[in-house]
């Protein structure tokens, strides 16, 4: 295998290069892009409108076959998790969401993640690699390939820190969007931080018209350092400078995440600290009741978030409780752990 290419790898520009390097017309990478990305053909020898002597040659050359599903589990509001084995023989967690009239893939940047945010499980199993461009498009197309259906919308929110697998997430999403490729509009895919702020800067210098959604999770620096390690290194006025910086660039409104946990971070008083902390910027507020993972963390009544929830609203800023998906199959917000077991 090792002398095969990874074609998932390829931006169209690689693919061109790639079939004039085999003395192939131009028009061989669309076709070849075609089969991949829209028809989820991943056999050269069924990609029929290639010549025999070509898809021949190909197979001893060319590598496109997606990761393998180790695992699916579907939840009881059709949630589906799904555990993929890379060749190296790596896993990640994936989730496929059902909308009703559309599905959204959450994916995962990297297998584990370095940053260990107290009330996370993929936090706890630690970092081991960045995934390549190909591994991240090569999951949805697998995903795609199990549905049956091409998936509207994606979000970078799985496993890992996405902005600090920057340079792979970038081309992937530039694959992903490409109109020969995969022809996903730009604004159908979400990139989710947990505030690494070169990273909020190098995304609004870009010019990637994606989304932004960022993890805040505590109104203050005291607590936010004590749930989330990143804290210590991009405090919060840090992050919330790039966001500003982000927004002037770009125009775009952000999606602040905000995981409620019970006596830690849901008082009355937080809520007020974080419209405070928010007043600058034009935010919608996902506050998300913390599924189970931590034994030492709870998960807030209803009675407890509708009260900040509220007071949120009354200082000026558009709120949602997120309706959970998939937490009886550990496939919620905090609980993908990448592991067979």
């Amino acid at each position: 295998m090792s002398e095969m290419t990874y074609g998932l790898d390829f931006n169209y520009d690689q693919w061109r290069s790639f079939t004039e390097e085999l003395g192939e017309p131009a028009y061989r990478a669309d076709q070849l892009c075609q089969w991949i990305y829209q028809k989820k053909i991943f056999d050269v020898n069924r990609m029929t409108n290639l010549s025999k002597p070509l898809r021949e040659g190909l197979v001893d050359k060319l590598y496109v076959q997606p990761p393998f599903s180790a695992k699916v589990q579907t939840s009881q509001d059709k949630t589906v998790k799904f555990l993929w084995r890379f060749l190296d023989g790596n896993e990640v967690e994936s989730v496929l969401m059902d909308h009703g009239n559309h599905h959204t893939a959450c994916l995962s940047t990297q297998v584990g993640c370095p940053l260990r945010c107290d009330f996370c499980a993929t936090g706890r199993q630690g970092f081991v690699r960045n995934l390549t461009a190909g591994e991240i498009v090569g999951h949805l197309l697998a995903m795609e390939s199990w549905l049956g259906q091409d998936i509207k919308n994606v979000v970078f929110m799985g496993m890992g820190e996405p902005l600090l697998n920057w340079d792979n997430l970038k081309k992937a999403i530039e694959i992903l969007n490409h109109p020969k490729m995969r022809g996903m509009g730009i604004r159908r895919m979400t990139i989710s931080t947990a505030g690494v702020a070169p990273g909020i800067l190098a995304l609004a210098e870009s010019g990637l018209d994606v989304g932004l959604s960022v993890s805040i999770h505590a109104p203050n620096d005291e607590i936010r350092s004590r749930l989330m390690p990143v804290n210590d290194r991009y405090p919060m006025g840090q992050v919330i400078d790039a966001l500003k910086v982000y927004q002037k660039k770009t125009g775009s409104r952000i999606t602040v995440e905000y995981v409620m946990l019970k006596k830690v971070n849901d008082e009355t008083e937080h809520a007020y600290e974080l419209a405070a902390l928010l007043s600058d910027l034009d935010v919608y507020v996902n506050l998300i009741p913390y599924n189970p993972v931590i034994e030492r963390y709870s998960r807030p009544s209803a009675s407890r978030v509708a009260p900040f929830a509220a007071i949120l609203r009354k200082l000026g800023l558009e709120v949602d409780v997120r309706k959970e998906k998939g937490a009886d199959i550990d496939a919620a917000c905090g609980q993908l752990r990448g592991r067979s077991e």
